[in-house]
This record gives structure tokens, sequence and C-alpha cells, in this order.
């Protein structure tokens, strides 16, 4: 006899509705298994332990689920360094009110005393400049003077010697004694020199008409320097033209001319003639 037989010869008997038992065990388990899948579809990655069971008994039993996995120890904490004390405060110097015043008052006054200074100092340069430049004027105004007296010396100079020169040509002057010019000889001729040409032409005119006037006839003589008439014409007829043919005639039959009192005979002469004079 076998080992299966004498098992089952001391099992006990059957149960009745052991199918209806088995399907009803199988349903639970499917239900079991469709809302365990349905439960844990965000853990797809997690690997679902199998689990095996050998039955012992002619009774299904579920097997106990499986220990879990120990926990590694936890890392014992470092241990919390303290804060670092903070630093000491520096307590402010116990200062002395009165001190620090008196210092500030010292400087203050140091201050104005070195500002005092330097503008004592800026006025006395403006004051050396302003004598500089006021030498500087004098100098220049000096120079001036020194050259206007100068030229001032130079001209009474030249107006002197020019007076000199004047004294010592009038000694061989010329001139009347109440004459007013300054040359040696009188450019023109004398007061007197027109009425002795005159006088020189007049007889040699032949002119026999009787003139109910007196027209003038100016003529132009040129002369050499010895007297010699050169040439003649009328500048301004006398409105009578045989009167202006008889002055012409009479100067070519003059044909020389006196000389001056200073014995000099113009290069050139005008000349009025009147009938009646």
């Amino acid at each position: 006899m076998n080992a299966a037989s004498e098992r089952l010869e001391f099992a006990p008997p059957a149960a009745p509705g052991v199918l209806r038992a088995l399907v009803l065990a199988l349903l639970a388990h499917a239900l079991l298994l469709i809302a365990l899948t349905w439960g844990v579809q965000w853990k797809r990655d997690r690997q679902i332990d199998s689990v095996e069971a050998e039955l012992w008994a002619a009774v299904p039993q579920e097997a106990a689920a499986p220990m879990p996995p120990p926990t590694p120890p936890e890392p014992e904490p470092e241990p919390i360094k303290p804060p670092p004390a903070p630093p000491p405060v520096a307590q402010p110097p116990k200062v002395d009110i009165a001190l620090e015043r008196e210092k500030l008052r010292l400087q203050k006054q140091k201050q104005l005393e070195l500002e005092k200074q330097q503008e004592l100092q800026r006025e006395r340069l403006r004051q050396e400049q302003l004598k500089a430049e006021k030498l500087k004027a004098e100098k220049l105004k000096q120079v001036q003077e020194k050259k206007k007296t100068a030229q001032e010396a130079k001209q009474l100079e030249a107006q002197r010697q020019q007076n000199l020169q004047r004294m010592t040509g009038m000694a061989g002057a010329s001139g009347s004694a109440n004459a007013t010019g300054n040359a040696l000889k009188s450019a023109g001729p004398s007061p007197s020199y027109a009425g002795r040409i005159r006088a020189r032409i007049k007889p040699n005119i032949v002119f026999t008409q009787d003139l109910s006037g007196n027209p003038t006839a100016e003529v132009e003589v040129r002369t050499a320097p010895d007297g010699t008439i050169v040439g003649r014409k009328i500048t301004q007829p006398s409105g009578v033209k045989e009167w202006d043919e008889a002055v012409l005639k009479a100067i070519d039959k003059t044909q020389v001319l006196p000389r001056d009192i200073d014995g000099r005979v113009p290069p050139m002469l005008d000349i009025s003639f009147r009938p009646k004079d």
C-alpha cells in the first residue's frame, strides 16, 4: 500500500458543497487580483513578489505575506556645530566733549588764520602787479615824452635853419621895403612893368577909327630871355576886329620888350590894351 492511499485513508470525509466553495474561492481570488491590479497601476515598475505555497492539507489555505526586507539603518546625524560667536562690539572710546570742542575750535581758528594769510598774500601780489603796471606806464610815458621833445627840438632846429637861410638870402632880395614874400626875387613882374610894356608898344599902334566905347583887347606875349618877342596872340577879343589887328601889328613892330627892375624879362605876359587909355 503506498503513501497516498494511506493519507487518504486517514483523511476526514469530504464535506458536502466542495465544488461550490471552490468556485466561490476562485471568484474571490479573481476579484482580489482585479482590485490589486487596479490599485497599483502607478507602480508598474515595481516587481510583484511571487508567492509559492505548498499544500499540506486538503483544504486550501492562504499563505501569509512575506516578511518585509530589513530597512537599512539610518545614518547617524552629524553633530550640529554651534554658530560662531559674534565679534565683540568695539566700544566707542570715551571722549571728553570739552576737549573735542576745544580741538575743533583750534582747528577752525587755524583754518581762518591760514585763509587770512592767503588773502594777504593775494592782496600783496595784486598791489605789486599794479605797481609794476604803473611803473611800466610811467616809463612808456617818459619815452613818449622824450620822443616828442626830441621831435619838437628837431622841428625847431629845422625851422631855425630855414630862418637863417632865409635871412641870409634876404641880403640880395630885390623886393620892395614892404614886401611880404620870402623869395630872393619875385616870380612875376613888378607892378609897374605892365605899364612900361604898354608905354613901349602903344606908340606903334596905328588906329584912326572913332569908337563909341573903350573895348579891351587882351594879348598873350611870349618873349626870349633877352626880351625879344617870339610870339603873340589874342586871348580875349575886344569885339572890334580892326583894333585887335592894330594891337598885334604894334607888338610885331616893337620886336623887343624892356627888362624889369630886376633885369629879367618874363617868358610870358598877359597885356590888355584900350584905345582911349
